[in-house]
This record gives structure tokens, sequence and C-alpha cells, in this order.
């Protein structure tokens, strides 16, 4: 029998806390984490400024699995999962950079990044009015609301267990759990069909 890898699976173990979110929280009970191909990408420096996690739609807008760009119809690549299903989204951590974060911010950083999954959970983002349809009118105002959505979750009496992890900086999860495993996600292209 083959011994599986040594380490620590920070895929599955973000999938557990996106999928405990999602059911905590009635905003985000629209989000199947079963649709939502979960991976990491290292970070080219040991910098904390820059992108903690990002979501990429895997439809266009509205949901269209297809769009027409000068004649020439094209789809975003899929992404499928094991069983050949297709993802709707695919949400990135970037490491050690989001792993260093304050535990409080990390899961502010998730909530952020699920609550962009748009309501009908079609592929597409949730668009907000105006000019700056990602997070509204105010990033300050979007944020708070991120802040006031975590602290519902962890009122919630989530399991312990589930984001202990999360309390340890990146350095210290490496030296308590040993080397981390994750998914890395190729970057989805749009291409013709």
């Amino acid at each position: 029998m083959p011994r599986a890898p040594k380490g620590f699976d920070f895929t599955g173990a973000m999938r557990a806390i996106c999928a405990d979110i999602a059911r905590r929280l009635p905003p985000l009970s629209h989000v199947d984490v079963d649709r939502v191909a979960i991976g990491a990408c290292r970070t080219r420096n040991g910098s904390a400024h820059g992108v903690f996690a990002t979501l990429t739609p895997l439809r266009f807008a509205g949901g269209e699995e297809f769009q027409n760009v000068r004649g020439r119809r094209r789809r975003i690549e899929p992404i499928l999962d094991s069983d050949g299903r297709e993802f709707l989204y695919l949400l990135n951590f970037y490491i050690p950079r989001f792993l260093d974060l304050p535990l409080e911010e990390k899961l502010s950083t998730i909530v952020h990044e699920l609550w962009h999954i748009g309501p009908r959970f079609d592929g597409d983002l949730r668009r907000h009015a105006g000019r700056c349809y990602a997070h509204g009118h105010s990033k300050k105002a979007y944020d708070d609301e991120m802040d006031r959505l975590t602290r519902d979750w962890l009122a919630a009496d989530p399991p312990h267990h589930l984001y202990e992890f999360l309390q340890h900086s990146f350095e210290e999860l490496i030296a308590e759990v040993g080397p981390l495993r994750a998914t890395r996600w190729p970057a989805p292209k749009i291409v013709p069909v």
C-alpha cells in the first residue's frame, strides 16, 4: 500500500475552513466549495506587502460560458476536479505572505475572497454598482463588512481544530507540521473554441 506524502495538506485544510464558513454564514450559503478549485501560489519574496489571496471567476460576466471577441468565439479554459466536473472559481492563497498575517486577518481574507463569488454561483463575480464593481464605492466599507462577517463566523463557534493551524506564521507552521502540500493550478487562459 503506498504511503501518503508527508507534510501538512494546506489545500484540504483551507477547503474545510471555506466549507464551514459557507455553511455558517447565511450571506455565503450559495457557495458550493466543491465547485471551487483551491490552491496556493508561492510568493517571490518574503515581503508582507502584496496580494494575500485571489478569486478568479471561470466564466464571463453573467455566468456566460462563451464570449465573442472580434468575431471569434472564446471560453475560459476549464479546470476540472478528479471526477471531470468543471470548477466555477479558482481560489489561490499566496504563501508565505498569507500565512504571515495575524489570525483574524487570515480569516477575513478568506471571507473577503468567498464574498466575491456571485450570489447566483454561476462562475461570475459578485458585481457592485458603479465603476468599482469588485468592492463597491468604498474599499474601507467593504473591508469593515468582511471583518464583521469574520466575527460572526467566529461567534458561531466553529470547531477550533479547523483553523488552529492559521494561528501560526509560515515558519512556525512548517516547524510544527513539516512541509506544506498544496495544489497548484495553472492560470486559466482564454482560448478559442
